[in-house]
């Protein structure tokens, strides 16, 4: 089978990972719980940020944000690790900027992912994410964005929902747990 995946809040607890460097850099205590009833994409406000002043501090944290300790979240290597080893192609499908594609690669190889070059797709926004998967014609295909996900709606691909904060009203099958992601796909098969 061909699955694909995308990689920020995905494979990856990056707002998360911002959010601590947020409370460090505005020295500000902010708790996890406040983190976890951000209902956007966008982690600012609860920084007191406009929206213009967050975009300004995510552009110019981005080099900590994406290639220092982010974590993956428990379970995720190990299942794609698990899905390559059982001989499915594994895509990876970020709408990281084009300026952060390879050294990104690189980083997620680094961090034990199977990855090969081939199949590691970014630079694109994330409307166009649609076209991609649909010229790879993936069985699967997991993200965290309702604007992504809603776009693949009418394709044979299926969707599954990284659970967020932000993703609630989405009606998908849900990832909570990536320990469950293999059984989720047998019971879809």
């Amino acid at each position: 089978m061909k699955f694909g995946f995308d990689i920020d809040d995905t494979l990856i607890n990056l707002r998360e990972h911002a959010f601590r460097i947020y409370t460090k850099r505005l020295k500000q205590d902010l708790s996890l719980e406040t983190f976890k009833g951000i209902d956007r994409v966008e982690i600012h406000e609860p920084f007191g940020l406009t929206d213009a002043e967050g975009k300004e501090m995510w552009n110019r944290s981005l080099e900590e944000i994406y290639y220092t300790d982010c974590p993956a979240f428990p379970g995720a290597r190990e299942t794609l690790l698990d899905l390559a080893e059982e001989g499915h192609e594994i895509y990876y499908i970020t709408a990281r900027p084009k300026e952060h594609g390879i050294r990104t690669r690189e980083w997620m190889k680094e961090k034990g992912f199977p990855i090969t070059d081939d199949r590691f797709f970014y630079g694109m926004q994330d409307e166009e994410k649609i076209k991609i998967i649909e010229e790879l014609g993936l069985d699967y295909y997991v993200d965290d964005k309702p604007a992504v996900l809603n776009t693949l709606l009418h394709t044979p691909t299926q969707l599954i929902v990284k659970d967020q904060s932000y993703n609630k009203e989405l009606e998908m099958e849900r990832l909570i747990d990536w320990d469950d992601f293999k059984s989720m796909i047998k019971m879809g098969t």
